[in-house]
């Protein structure tokens, strides 16, 4: 098994920042978001329960899903949103594992936006949070996704709190606006992650 680091943090911490530094030192990335997007692409299995089940207004004229209606609904439905987590998880869970089985770096970055909250840090061999302060996370989503201050404390309320999130990690990474240092903070985390990797396959070998 491949060596799996976790990386994860609240909105607008800038995960996909992180991501990509890592993967311009030439390490996979496996990102959640990418994969959850992908199991509901047009004449996917995914999509066409979706459609089944919420009907047509959850499809935009050309086909794809709408997202922004499918947020909303399972808001303001529980049940809506259990439904359709157990239709998605295995999905997202059977691509994920196909994915694995291609990497071919040493070690690979797991890009999950909500390992915590889904108790998934059992998953990985180490856990990286990016970490800003909870002013920087409004100011980035309102600013990315054109949505209003209260929106964005909204979705701050719904996961998991800075604190529960910095307890779980190995790693922390601080993104604040402007650092310069970030490049050679992934450096240092690149060579340490290529040396645990290697350290767990010889114990792999030792078996």
């Amino acid at each position: 098994m491949t060596y799996t680091v976790a990386l994860t943090g609240g909105i607008g911490s800038g995960k996909t920042t992180i991501a990509h530094a890592f993967a311009s030192l030439g390490v996979q990335i496996i990102d959640a978001d990418v994969i959850a997007r992908q199991v509901v692409e047009p004449h996917s299995i995914g999509l066409k329960a979706i459609h089944q089940y919420f009907g047509d207004t959850i499809l935009l004229p050309d086909g794809t899903l709408d997202r922004a209606q499918l947020r909303h609904i399972i808001f303001e439905h529980d049940d809506k949103k259990k439904w359709l987590n157990q239709l998605l998880h295995p999905l997202i869970q059977q691509e994920t594992q196909k994915q694995i089985q291609q990497i071919k770096s040493p070690y690979f970055i797991w890009v999950v936006p909500l390992l915590i909250e889904n108790k998934l840090t059992h998953l990985a061999d180490r856990v990286l949070v990016v970490d800003v302060s909870e002013e920087e996370q409004i100011a980035r989503t309102m600013q990315r996704d054109n949505v209003s201050r209260e929106h964005v404390i909204n979705i701050l309320n719904a996961q998991t709190q800075r604190k529960e999130r910095l307890a779980a990690a190995d790693d922390i990474i601080e993104n604040h606006d402007g650092d310069k240092q970030i490049t050679e903070k992934v450096a240092q985390l690149h060579q340490l992650y290529l040396a645990l990797a290697q350290h767990a396959l010889q114990d792999n070998s030792h078996e």
